[in-house]
């Protein structure tokens, strides 16, 4: 069986330009991808999107900061479950959830997924788990500590033992933030997530406002641009152009 990519929307929220990548002017459309990816020895999710809780009333969700930072377009029916649902695929089935780190638009559907175990970083657990260092990454308990077994791991993994999926640490965004390496047929794809929202964050390296650590960022970046200068396809995490580019579910990605 071959490995199996299917690009997923789960709404769009809409920011400033600026406070996402320097210098950046006026208002941008973000989409909110997740990616149901199938393997012969399981089926994953990379990411999950908001918490439907956001379609009715966001700032209860996530707060008056990031509720006044964004404003959300997110419909019932663009969840990850009705997603999968509307794709043939039952949420219970799904058997793993890589959550590329714990922010409120990449973990909010996990507990829709009921049955998957969890896989994330030991650094953004860890952070996740203290209450004050939570606070400062803004990370939120209740939205990814929901009852999943929870494989944490340090560092790069190969998930199924096989090099077809590994997970490849690109902190900075986050202190434990990943990214996802697949070795599809037809070449490598790394699925960026927030290690780089545009296409020009990795052309220009111009960072968002808000980030843990800068250095690492840009160190990131380095490692996603030598991917890429091997032939790796990079996806990155929030640019409505190149998502425009993607195809959708239910068209794969071999």
């Amino acid at each position: 069986m071959s490995l199996k990519l299917y690009p997923i929307t789960c709404g769009h929220l809409t920011g400033d330009f600026g406070d996402l990548m320097e210098g950046g002017e006026g208002k941008v459309r973000l989409p909110i991808p997740c990616y149901l990816i199938e393997h012969p020895k399981g089926t994953l999710l990379f990411d999950t999107g908001m918490h439907p809780n956001c379609q009715r009333d966001p700032v209860a969700q996530v707060g008056p900061r990031l509720g006044q930072l964004f404003s959300f377009d997110y419909s019932p029916g663009e969840e990850v479950s009705a997603r999968l649902k509307a794709l043939g695929r039952d949420p219970a089935d799904i058997d793993l959830i890589i959550n590329s780190h714990l922010h409120f638009d990449h973990v909010g559907g996990n507990a829709q997924i009921p049955n998957a175990t969890m896989l994330v970083q030991k650094r953004d657990w860890e952070a996740g788990m203290d209450p004050d260092m939570a606070a400062a990454r803004g990370f939120n308990r209740r939205e990814f500590d929901v009852g999943h077994k929870v494989k944490v791991v340090d560092g790069e993994h190969d998930v199924f033992g096989d090099g077809r999926i590994v997970c490849l640490p690109t902190p900075g965004h986050t202190p434990g933030h990943q990214s996802l390496k697949l070795r599809l047929e037809s070449g490598d794809v790394v699925l960026a997530a927030d290690a780089c929202y545009f296409c020009r964050t990795l052309k220009e390296r111009r960072l968002p406002q808000r980030v843990y650590d800068r250095e690492q960022m840009h160190a990131s970046l380095d490692r996603l641009a030598k991917l890429q200068a091997g032939g790796a396809r990079i996806f990155v995490g929030h640019d409505i152009e190149f998502w425009a580019t993607v195809p959708q579910a239910p068209a794969a990605i071999t």
